[in-house]
């Protein structure tokens, strides 16, 4: 199939696979003669690894770790858990960002009157943590 055909198959843009494939998360496809890609069933099939991975929000190298992994049928499962687990750490770590992030624009908004006047303490806060 071609990339479009698998764009559609994956659930990934056409964008992304090219850029996949430049990086080297994954392998090279076949060519035509006229130079277009050509995509087989296996292709497919690591592309929607790679897009499922990402809707996990795994990074692109944790992504390759995984793959290489995944390819390996003699891999051991506690080096998938390993990556597993220390992503968890790193959402867990995103999410207190983002409560912290969330509980101090909850509070600026709370000092805010959201009227005709001028004054805004949202704004305010913003210029005093520049300094």
């Amino acid at each position: 199939m071609n990339i479009g055909e698998a764009a559609q198959a994956s659930g990934v843009s056409a964008k992304m696979i090219r850029h996949y494939e430049e990086i080297g998360l994954t392998p090279k496809v076949a060519r035509t003669d006229a130079g277009y890609r050509v995509y087989s069933e296996r292709d497919i099939h690591l592309l929607r690894f790679v897009r499922q991975a990402r809707v996990l929000g795994f990074s692109m190298k944790q992504i390759g770790d995984l793959m290489g992994l995944w390819l390996d049928q003699s891999r051991p499962s506690r080096k998938v858990k390993q990556l597993a687990t220390e992503h968890i750490r790193e959402l867990d770590e995103k999410i207190r960002e983002l409560q912290t992030m969330k509980s101090t624009l909850e509070q600026l908004a709370q000092h805010c009157h959201g009227d005709a006047r001028p004054d805004c303490p949202i704004l305010d806060a913003l210029g005093n943590r520049c300094h």
